[in-house]
């Protein structure tokens, strides 16, 4: 599998990418992608048309979505892959998590409006193709627009991750549900980026431990957003726990990702790839 180019994690404008899941299809197969899973958060719609540009481009597909969870007041994400798209436990789920998005939509709003940020709900919603899964990236392009941030990146560390003044709480689902709903549609769930959140490694090492016992069986060890020294240290734990090991460039767009579709690092050679379950 070393010489396969795969990518299991990638956005379009069905959640908060810049692409139509279509081009995104296309730019990957474009790029050298052999087998692509497109992610979008808590939504499927995406998932028809790039599988309908994979079949015509001869581009292997593999269904996925990137679940929203909190857990011990932190959030998550946990990626589904190789499910059935149509499973109602899957639908219900997801529905269930973007039934709550606009209401933190305008909690951010209002707490960007209590210093002097005003018409950000509107800003954001220009941006966001799907109403449904308004989400803090599309309120991020909004204030690069006004010109308050230089990109994305710079907002989200200054307005948008806890202790900012534009970040609110919101309850997603819980690590059990999540898992439950991917496997009860016949998919395999697996942590995404983990070297992204911020608690300490003993925390981390529990949230692993948590997601195994509840059914998790993989994680993400190359991802965009990973240094080496954490591609290392991510291998090691899924030595550990027996995961079998991702890759997916998290990409959203050509202007806003940390490396394109189909440039990633392989895997370290002696890890379980995670594409071996879909060829």
């Amino acid at each position: 599998m070393s010489d396969l180019n795969w990518d299991f994690h990638c956005h379009s404008t069905a959640s908060d990418g810049l692409l139509p899941a279509a081009e995104v299809a296309r730019r990957a197969a474009g790029n050298g992608v052999q087998l692509l899973a497109l992610t979008d958060h808590d939504d499927l719609a995406g998932l028809a048309p790039a599988r309908a540009v994979a079949d015509e481009l001869g581009m292997g597909f593999v269904n996925g979505v990137e679940v929203s969870i909190e857990w011990e007041g932190t959030s998550f994400h946990v990626v589904g892959l190789g499910f059935d798209a149509e499973h109602p436990v899957l639908n219900e789920g997801l529905a269930s998590i973007r039934a709550g998005r606009m209401d933190r939509a305008r909690r951010m709003a209002e707490a960007l409006d209590a210093i002097a940020i005003r018409g950000a709900l509107e800003g954001a919603m220009a941006f966001a193709e799907n109403p449904h899964l308004i989400s803090r990236a599309h309120f991020a392009r909004y204030l690069v627009q006004i010109g308050l941030c230089k990109d994305v990146h710079s907002v989200f560390e200054n307005y948008l991750t806890p202790g900012k003044p534009g970040y609110v709480d919101h309850r997603w689902a819980t690590l059990e549900d999540a898992v439950a709903w991917i496997r009860a549609a016949g998919g395999v769930a697996v942590v995404a980026h983990p070297g992204r959140y911020k608690i300490s490694n003993g925390a981390l090492r529990r949230f692993l431990g948590e997601f195994k016992d509840v059914g998790g069986e993989g994680i993400e060890v190359v991802t965009g957003s990973h240094s080496p020294d954490q591609v290392h240290h991510f291998a090691r734990l899924a030595r550990h726990y027996g995961f079998l090991a991702s890759r997916g460039s998290d990409f959203h767009g050509p202007q806003e990702s940390y490396t394109d579709l189909g440039r990633l690092a392989a895997l370290p050679d002696d890890l379980t790839p995670l594409c071996a379950r879909f060829v």
